[in-house]
């Protein structure tokens, strides 16, 4: 299963593996030929019967160690199972439905999840988005409509956010690119930062008519379409592209998740960007990033004062 060996890459390939095959498949794509110490990356270790010894600073390990799956008594196999199902699906699936597919109970799940998440969080981009890009923020939460009469908030739609949560997010036209996070509000102070830190500066941006773009124009060329007229295309002016990415989001928190948290949410939207950024992409390179990947994250991590976000869940 090695990559580059099978044009395909099928959920059949997995289940053909033994626990030993996924233990090498994991070795094969973190350190290639040789194993590495995850302590002290000196590259000459002993090999035991089920773990590595470095020759220099004499520490036991696994391969696990230093991965997303350290210190979890999950089987590598249906890791890999949660792993195919997170990159290849283009639908998100719920911890629920894990749960039942590879026999583990719904809080394992959930964990697994977050944990496979976390590995496709960008914490920073080395390229900006240049060219033709594509600006916009959206507001993630429950609809009015939906809530009990006595739970309802006034003056819910639009950019008022009182009982959401607002994302910003920006999409390359051409190249399909999108990125997105959570952000506390949509003030100019805090969305300007995060358009220069991701936009080549000279290239022509879209925007609709937002007030905290009037400034823009100073380091792009900037294009807006007014939604308050009833205006959606101007020429090549639009923002089309974004709108539909923050589709696909929403549908899938909706359809599949039902409600998450405003702490949780940045994994989803994690989630989200990976699968339209690489859904052009074909074979394991998707299933691959998550098994290079040395991010790790705790269950107490992701618990952490979750009572405190319990009442504002979406």
């Amino acid at each position: 299963m090695k990559e580059g060996k099978k044009r395909s890459f099928t959920l059949l390939d997995i289940m053909s593996l033994t626990e030993e095959d996924c233990k090498q498949q994991l070795a094969f794509n973190r350190w290639g030929e040789k194993p590495v110490c995850p302590y002290c990356d000196h590259d000459k270790c002993y090999t035991t019967k089920e773990r590595y010894k470095c020759s220099k600073c004499r520490k036991l390990f696994s391969v696990r160690v230093g991965t997303p799956f350290e210190d979890s008594k999950i089987p590598l196999k249906k890791w890999f199972v949660a792993m195919y199902f997170v990159t290849h699906h283009t639908k998100p699936i719920s911890s629920h439905q894990l749960a039942k597919d590879i026999e583990v109970t719904q809080r394992t799940a959930w964990f697994m999840l977050h944990r496979l998440r976390n590995t496709l969080c960008e914490n920073g981009y080395e390229d900006k988005l240049e060219c033709v890009v594509e600006i916009d923020e959206t507001y993630v939460g429950g609809k009015n409509r939906n809530r009990h009469w006595d739970k309802k908030v006034p003056h819910s739609q639009g950019r008022s956010f009182k009982d959401k949560t607002p994302v910003v997010g920006m999409l390359e036209r051409g190249t399909g690119k999108v990125r997105a996070q959570k952000v506390p509000d949509t003030k100019k102070k805090t969305l300007m930062p995060i358009i220069k830190k991701n936009i080549k500066k000279g290239s022509k941006v879209m925007t609709d008519e937002y007030r905290v773009y009037c400034d823009l124009h100073l380091d792009y060329t900037h294009k807006k379409v007014y939604h308050n007229r009833g205006q959606y295309v101007d020429g090549d002016a639009h923002t089309n592209g974004i709108e539909g990415f923050w589709s696909l989001l929403k549908r899938g928190i909706l359809g599949v998740y039902h409600n998450v948290s405003p702490k949780h949410l940045d994994f989803y939207i994690s989630e989200a960007q990976y699968k339209y950024n690489t859904r052009k992409m074909k074979g394991q390179k998707k299933f691959n990033k998550i098994l290079k990947s040395d991010k790790q994250i705790s269950y107490a991590q992701l618990t952490k004062d979750f009572s405190s976000e319990r009442n504002k869940r979406q």
